[in-house]
């Protein structure tokens, strides 16, 4: 999708779609900064503070003293992360990956729900979702080859007959698991921006909080689970020696 500019944000479509503020041309080709870039800028500073202001509080809390509220708030993200990882990946090889399925799970989630904030949630551009998902492609096979060896690429011809389909089913996965989470968010996106655009101002005032807290809250925490689930799962399938 080519971005719009911003200045011409009197169509529905720029409202939806996304913006284009400007460009460049570097090595012959143009790039431009669109509202993605923007999106992302923030989200990863924001992120960024947050995690400042948790190891200030980490380091600050009294282990044997009562939690604060921030405290309890982070040993519950933590705890939740630690458990996930575990349960899916194994004790023996979750503890390598909790702080990469971590980063991954709070930024899709925050990704999904920066429309709350005004944002046009990063995450509902098919190159953000794509590569998310080629990281979990390319990790995939890297452990792969780490623990199956040659086996890893002998697989897809057991049996003969189903290697195409192997084949394809492999080359499927980044695909549909960016698809997905592309398809799930943009869908929220549509839909308020529709509602913002076509209904009266006066309804505007309380009625779409509510379908902000489905569509960004709601389906956004559970898109980042599943994407994150997913992940943990296709990794994980190459553990078995």
């Amino acid at each position: 999708m080519l971005p719009v500019l911003a200045s011409q944000s009197d169509d529905i479509g720029t409202k939806i779609g996304i913006n284009g503020y400007g460009s460049f041309k570097l090595f012959g080709y143009r790039f431009w900064i669109t509202s993605t870039h923007i999106a992302l800028l923030i989200l990863v500073i924001a992120i960024t503070v947050l995690a400042i202001l948790a190891n200030r509080v980490i380091r600050k809390s009294d282990p044997y003293g009562k939690p604060g509220i921030c405290m309890t708030i982070i040993e519950t993200i933590v705890s939740f992360i630690d458990n996930t990882t575990m349960s899916n990946m194994g004790e023996k090889h979750g503890g390598k990956f909790r702080n990469y399925i971590g980063t991954l799970l709070l930024f899709i989630f925050f990704s999904n729900i920066s429309g709350v904030f005004g944002l046009r949630p990063p995450t509902a551009d098919y190159g953000v979702t794509f590569g998310l998902a080629m990281i979990t492609f390319f990790l995939i096979h890297i452990n792969g080859f780490k623990y199956q060896k040659m086996k890893h690429i002998t697989g897809l011809f057991d049996p003969i007959p189903l290697t195409p389909i192997n084949i394809i089913g492999e080359i499927s996965t980044p695909i549909s698991m960016s698809l997905r989470l592309f398809g799930n968010v943009l869908c929220g996106t549509v839909i308020m921006g529709l509602l913002y655009n076509l209904l009266p101002q006066f309804l505007l005032i309380l009625w779409p909080g509510a379908l902000h807290v489905y569509f960004d809250l709601f389906s956004g925490a559970i898109q980042a689970y599943v994407f994150t689930m997913l992940t943990m799962v296709f990794i994980s399938k190459n553990f078995d020696e």
